[in-house]
């Protein structure tokens, strides 16, 4: 038997709390085009990946260094 392993899913707010950023910050950053592929689910609220978040840290990096 196969096992999968459910890819860890963060919320907005833990998003915000995490890389210390406002919710309007990361939702200008998608509407942006900086952020992409940000998934939805059944009530249609962002849900973020570990993908998302390593790209949200290279957008923080980018946006520190100059």
């Amino acid at each position: 038997m196969v096992t999968r392993k459910n890819p860890k899913k963060y919320k907005t707010q833990e998003i915000c709390d995490r890389f210390d950023i406002s919710r309007a910050t990361l939702f200008r950053w998608e509407s942006e085009g900086l952020l992409l592929a940000v998934e939805r689910d059944w009530r249609g609220w962002r849900v973020y990946n570990e993908s998302n978040l390593k790209h949200i840290e290279k957008i923080i990096k980018g946006k520190n260094a100059g």
